[in-house]
């Protein structure tokens, strides 16, 4: 018995049907879109529309000068606030109770700040003597270069400037210095970078201040100035700005200077400013 036409052509259809169908099941899925870029992610910030709005669309040293007339109005607090300050800004995520020194890592108490060995004391990223600004109030107790740093680690830094290479310091991994520079553990190369870089925008002369500037030497000694530019720029794309950073950034502008580092927030102004 012959079956209707109309069945054959239904059956047909159902059995192209079913091909295609695991023919598209079986195709291997489309590759994944990139990640979003720390440029591009953090091209967009919360506060483009209020504090840095003089600013966007700028660029170079337009937009270096706007940054200054942003970052510069700001509360300045004393040598002495400084240490209540870092236990604050610099505090450990998964224990309130300590604070985590920038070069060595090691979460420590609060408590144990000082100048003895085993203690931590105050840490100036832009080292006080390039540009003898000491620690009178102004860049010399400015937290956004501030760090807890321990105390015997802090004195092999001195006031070196950053390069790469050295021998290993001793008690703080991955950290290497020679005899006129210092290079830091990866995990906080980018936040030496972007706090050398606030530095050198945030004060330009101004406030019977030095103006502050990188360069691409070492043995600045006691000029204002910071090297090695070039290094610091490499670390800055290295080490994007992570949480504990980013975290960093708003206490200070939440609670104590109110003013941020405009480079943890746009990270792509560094190359826009210094190529």
């Amino acid at each position: 018995m012959r079956k209707p036409l109309t069945l054959l052509i239904g059956v047909a259809a159902l059995a192209t049907s079913l091909t295609g169908t695991a023919g598209a099941a079986q195709a291997p899925a489309p590759a994944p879109a990139p990640a979003q870029s720390v440029t591009t992610a953090a091209a967009v910030t919360a506060y483009d529309d209020t504090y840095y709005s003089p600013a966007i669309g700028k660029t170079g040293t337009a937009l270096k000068a706007s940054l200054n007339d942003i970052i510069s109005k700001q509360t300045k607090i004393s040598y002495s606030a400084v240490w209540d300050a870092l236990k604050k800004t610099d505090e450990d995520p998964n224990n309130s109770s300590n604070v985590i020194l920038i070069y060595t890592g090691r979460s420590q108490s609060k408590a144990d700040n000082g100048g003895n060995v085993g203690d931590w004391n105050r840490e100036h990223v832009w080292a006080k003597s390039h540009g003898d600004f000491g620690t009178t109030t102004g860049p010399g107790t400015d937290i956004h270069h501030l760090r807890p740093a321990d105390v015997q680690v802090n004195s092999i830094r001195g006031n070196k400037d950053f390069d790469n290479g050295g021998s290993a310091v001793s008690g703080a991994p991955g950290n290497y210095t020679d005899s006129d520079s210092f290079e830091p553990r990866d995990a906080v190369k980018g936040d030496v970078a972007r706090m050398i870089l606030y530095m050198a925008v945030r004060y330009e002369g101004e406030d019977g201040w030095p103006d502050l500037e990188p360069n691409n030497n070492v043995n600045n000694g006691t000029n204002p100035y910071m090297g090695r530019l070039s290094v610091l720029k490499q670390w800055h794309q290295q080490d994007p700005p992570d949480a504990f950073e980013k975290r960093r950034n708003q206490v200070i502008y939440d609670t104590y200077q109110h003013n941020r580092n405009p480079f943890i927030d746009h990270p792509e102004w560094v190359a826009s400013i210094w190529g």
